[in-house]
């Protein structure tokens, strides 16, 4: 996959300077019950303040492989492989956008989404960290849920919500999204803010077989 081949060196470098744990979870069959994880979750106040796109540089070419991040995902998730021209130019192939259920035969008609959104994450810590973490967040190519290519109608939809206002529109990959939006809040050492807590704290009771993803999953 191409995600997981390119280890970037940005998002190693930011990792040896902070206390993320490693990504452990390859060597585990199945991660823990979303109820339980969302648990260890530590609950704060959100701050919004200072917060511009900007202070999380995002789609780079960490590898120089004239495909930036975005490309990176688009050509990882294609359902059917498109060919690729032009330093990274994407012709034909179809994608699948989970969120609503839609398939897409058009590259433009797609936005890779921050699961956690730039904002939330600036909101629930994010803040605090130095540029090389914030890049390293916003092109994480480590997690194939971190990253995902959807709908540009249903990205921006979603915007830069959380769970407790906004959710997938299709309800059977709701536990999944929940799922994938605790993990990666668990291994950025991210905070939740009460409502977000409590509509995770809803969905795990509501998906009580749901387990977090590892990097043995796939969609």
């Amino acid at each position: 996959m191409h995600r997981t081949a390119l280890t970037t060196a940005l998002l190693a470098a930011a990792l040896l300077a902070t206390t993320l744990a490693p990504a452990s979870a390859s060597s585990r069959a199945e991660g823990p019950l979303l109820s339980e994880a969302v648990a260890t979750l530590p609950v704060a106040v959100e701050v919004r303040e200072g917060y511009v796109r900007t202070s999380f540089k995002h789609w780079v070419d960490a590898d120089r492989d004239g495909c930036s991040t975005r490309y990176e995902v688009l050509l990882d998730e294609a359902v059917v492989a498109p060919a690729v021209v032009d330093r990274c130019t994407l012709v034909g192939g179809s994608w699948y956008s989970y969120y609503d259920d839609v398939t897409v035969a058009d590259a433009s008609g797609l936005d890779v989404d921050h699961l956690v959104p730039l904002a939330e994450a600036w909101d629930s810590g994010a803040r605090t960290w130095d540029a090389a973490k914030r890049e390293a967040y916003a092109n994480d190519l480590t997690d194939p849920w971190h990253l995902v290519a959807v709908t540009a109608r249903s990205n921006r939809s979603k915007a830069d919500q959380d769970p407790y206002t906004w959710q997938p529109p299709v309800e059977g990959v709701r536990c999944q999204y929940a799922a994938e939006w605790t993990a990666i809040k668990l291994r950025w050492g991210l905070t939740i803010d009460a409502a977000e807590q409590q509509a995770l704290t809803d969905l795990g009771a509501a998906c009580p077989e749901q387990h977090l993803p590892t990097l043995e999953d796939q969609r």
